[in-house]
Order: structure tokens, then C-alpha cells, then sequence
């Protein structure tokens, strides 16, 4: 971090009571993979909606003698994945059993990766808000067995506790961050990055709301030591300012989150409630929390545990992974092309702006679709293809990308004006309208309509109103 840098939250606090602290917060994510079968054995891995406990074997319930086998097409992923994070692939890897025990771990230890994971030392470049670009390093990126699910239901009264064993063993990989993030916002930015990282490869669905994308922010706060107060909190961002490099000695982990929005939230709130108990002396505890959506807060769960506390040790029926040069440049050949790269093709190659760019990029098969309807068109721009995408929200599954050249074709016909007549006509009146254009930036949706005016009297078309205001909105963005 730019020790002259200071984030808006922590600017925040220490305008309300000159305590300064700066936001410590690393992230753990959790993906199921698609794979047809579980990590360890033969179950289908499609277990959403089905029947509890449909999908089970002796394997996936610990039964004594069932034995693991790997699932060969989750590792490969889980090395992709890495691979496209920018991580290093070490040449030996092995499996380890992670012991604690809780009723959805029916073999009392968990499969997982402990100190030699497949993937480690990754970064991931994210562009904030105000245009910079930060990267946030990775720590590793390993691949576990995912545990049952809990379901609390009421039986004859009782409150009661069922397991459905369906979901144990399903492929999961974790990818845990660096404590780089200094901020919510920098947090949901990552979180979405990568989320979109995960679609573009094809191994996860990384639904939230299923489950199969499960976000654990750790947040901790330090203090920043003022070598000089200031005489106002208008002084403040003055004052010189010496920030302990050191991480703090806790820190709060909340688990299972399924939205970026929630997971904003909930940091939001932790660095509030930290900040209180650091401000009057008080460490807060490390602890395992959960996010209340209803009471918007976090409420405690458990003690965190130590590293020590799992007793981890070599998975002794599972043989060590080793990699060799050629099936790891297999692999990355396999990669498809990345949302960034992605971006820069249809900056350089169709001349859109990075604003479209990035809308179009958003989703690979929308990207596919874009690329597809600009080499079917002959006499219609990229840009006026990109504008159909993003302001009609076309439903590309069901309209064929020939089919959407051709409604955009009949569309300039029965128009009478082309796009690029259209927008040069847009650009001079905003150029000769500069009151009309500064009034709407400053909020006066008035603005809008008189430019939009302007424009109907030269193009004398009523049906492009609509199309009209898009456009000088989005040239005004």
C-alpha cells in the first residue's frame, strides 16, 4: 500500500474521532467444480435439487475400507484455474487429511491440501474505482472435498437437525488471497473479477445462490500512529502518519457468504465494530462469524481455529502429484482467452471504447455472439452491433446472430439514417450545447431532453426518441 494513501473508510474514522486504523482484509473462496463425478469417487456430482441423500456411496460417507481415488479432470481444473491467476505450478503436490469434527464430515477429516497445494504465489490485476490499477497477490489455490449440508427443520415438534450427504465429496477449490484488500469496495471488485475468471474457464457454474461460489472475508484492523495531531479534522489528512507494517495479532473470518453485495456488507460492518472496541482499548476476539442479512450484522459463531488445531497430516491413500513440463504446457494451452485479453481485442480490432469493452467481456458467450454478428454484417459497424447488445439486452439464445444483423439492417432502413450519421449528428449538438451538456451532469434531467430535442429537429424521426436518449447518455458517461 502507498503509505501517503489513505482509504476512504479510513479517512472516515479518523475525522470522527482521530483514531486511525487501516483495514486488513484477505479473502477465501470456495468453488464447486462441474465435474460429472465427485473428487474421491464415482457419485454424481449434480446433486442441486435432487432427493437427500440420492447421491451417496461408501466413500463419500466414510464407511471403514471404502478408499479414495482422485478425480483426474478436477485437478487439471483446479491447475487452470491457477494457471490463469498467474500462480505457479510446483512440480510435487500432495493431498492431506484436515481432522475436526462436525456431523456434515462423516469420516471425521477432511481431504484437502495443507502445505505443498497444487497452485501458490498467484496475483490478480483489479482496476478500482477512481481508474487505478492494483494487484492483489495469491497465496495459493489448492482442492479439497467439499462436507455435507445441515438441515434444520421441526418434527413432531422438535427442533430438529438433518444431514443430506449428497453435497460430501463434490469437488471444491479454495483460493485464498494475500491481506491485500484494504477495502469493501476493492473486495467486491476482486470477488467479481475473479468470479467472471471462473465463467470464462468453464469449471464452475459459480452460482451463489446454489451455493457453489461461497465467500469468507478475514478482516482485521491496524492502527495508524499520528506523530503529529492535527489542530481539526480538516487537518487530518495533513498529519504525518506512520502505519505498523506488522498484521494485526487476530483477526475475524465470516463465513459462507453467497453475494458480493452481502460480503461488502459485512466487512463494512466488521471494520465499524472493530473499530469501536479497538478505539476503547479493547482487541476484538478471533472468532468464526456469520452475516445476519435480515439484522444487517455480523453475529458470532465460534472460536477461529489455529493451523495446529486440524492435526493435518499426509493423506496416506492418496500417492503424491507429479507434474511434468509437458502436461503442464498442455494445460496452459487448454486456457481460453481471459477477460482481459478479451477486452483489449475489441478495443484494438473493432475500435470500441473500453466502456463497451468491458460490458461485452463481461460474459464470454455474449463476447462469442458480438464477434459472430460483426463477421456476418457487411455494412453495419461494430459499434452500432455493441449498442444493440448493451441497451436492447438481447436475448441471445433464442435470436441467431444472423438473425439480429438482419433486425438491425431492416432497423437503419426503416430509420432512414444510419448509426454513424446518427452519432455524428449527437456529437455536434453536444458540442454545440455545452450549458445543456454541464446542467445534466450536474443533475438536471431537463438537460437530457432539450438535447434530445435538438437532435429529433435534425433527424426528424420520432421513432429514434428513445434510441436517441440512450445514446447521448452513453456518450455523456
Amino acid at each position: 500500500m502507498n503509505k501517503n494513501c489513505l482509504s476512504a473508510q479510513v479517512e472516515k474514522l479518523e475525522i470522527e474521532n482521530f483514531c486511525m486504523f487501516e483495514s486488513i482484509i484477505g479473502l477465501e473462496i470456495h468453488v464447486e467444480l462441474k465435474t460429472k463425478s465427485k473428487m474421491f469417487c464415482g457419485c454424481a456430482a449434480d446433486f442441486f435439487g435432487k432427493e437427500p441423500n440420492s447421491h451417496c456411496c461408501p466413500v463419500c460417507l466414510g464407511l471403514p475400507g471404502a478408499l479414495p481415488v482422485p478425480n483426474k479432470k478436477a485437478i487439471e481444473w483446479c491447475v487452470m484455474l491457477g494457471m490463469a491467476l498467474d500462480c505457479q505450478i510446483p512440480e510435487f503436490s500432495k493431498f492431506d487429511r484436515k481432522n475436526y469434527f462436525y456431523p456434515d464430515l462423516p469420516k471425521g477429516y477432511q481431504i484437502s491440501q495443507y502445505d505443498q497445494p497444487l497452485c501458490i504465489n498467484g496475483k490478480l490485476k483489479i482496476t478500482l474505482p477512481d481508474g487505478k490499477e492494483k494487484i492483489i497477490k495469491i497465496r495459493r489455490v489448492h482442492l479439497e472435498e467439499d462436507t455435507g449440508k445441515l438441515l434444520h427443520a421441526e418434527i413432531n415438534g422438535k427442533k430438529s437437525t438433518l444431514i443430506d450427504f449428497n453435497r460430501s465429496g463434490v469437488p471444491l477449490v479454495e483460493i485464498v488471497t494475500e491481506p491485500d484488500i484494504r477495502s469493501s469496495e476493492e473486495a467486491r471488485i476482486f470477488l467479481k473479477k475473479l468470479h467472471q475468471i471462473i465463467r470464462y474457464l468453464s469449471i464452475s457454474d459459480a452460482d451463489m445462490e446454489k451455493g457453489s461460489m461461497r465467500l469468507e472475508p478475514n478482516i482485521s484492523l491496524r492502527e495508524i500512529k499520528n506523530q503529529k495531531s492535527p489542530a481539526s479534522p480538516s487537518e487530518a489528512g495533513r498529519a504525518k502518519i506512520k502505519i505498523d507494517e506488522e498484521l494485526p495479532k487476530y483477526k475475524v473470518e465470516v463465513k459462507n457468504i453467497n453475494s458480493f453485495a452481502f460480503a461488502k456488507k459485512a466487512i463494512d460492518f466488521e471494520i465499524k465494530r472493530q473499530s469501536e472496541l479497538l478505539s476503547k482499548g479493547e482487541t476484538p476476539q478471533q472468532e468464526t462469524r456469520g452475516w445476519n442479512e435480515k439484522q444487517q450484522m455480523t453475529t458470532s459463531q465460534r472460536s477461529k481455529e489455529e493451523a495446529h488445531d486440524y492435526r493435518y497430516f499426509p493423506e496416506p491413500d492418496i500417492p503424491p502429484i507429479c507434474w511434468n513440463k509437458e502436461t503442464l504446457n498442455k494445460l496452459r494451452k487448454n486456457l481460453p482467452p481471459l477477460p482481459d485479453n478479451i477486452i483489449k481485442k475489441l478495443i484494438k480490432t473493432y475500435k470500441l471504447s473500453l466502456y463497451d469493452s468491458t460490458i461485452i467481456a463481461d460474459n464470454s458467450a455474449v463476447a462469442d455472439y458480438f464477434e459472430k454478428c460483426v463477421s456476418l454484417a457487411k455494412n453495419i459497424p461494430a459499434k452500432t452491433i455493441a449498442n444493440w447488445l448493451i441497451n436492447k439486452k438481447i436475448d441471445i439464445k433464442n435470436l441467431s446472430p444472423d438473425n439480429l444483423v438482419k433486425k438491425i439492417a431492416q432497423s437503419q432502413q426503416d430509420s432512414g439514417i444510419t448509426d454513424d450519421e446518427l452519432y455524428k449528428i449527437i456529437r455536434n449538438i453536444i458540442q454545440n450545447y455545452p450549458k445543456a451538456v454541464s446542467d445534466y451532469k450536474s443533475g438536471k434531467e431537463s438537460a437530457l431532453m432539450f438535447l434530445v430535442g435538438m437532435v429529433m429537429r435534425e433527424v426528424k424521426n420520432s421513432s429514434l426518441a428513445d434510441k436517441i436518449k440512450l445514446i447521448i447518455k452513453e456518450q455523456l458517461s
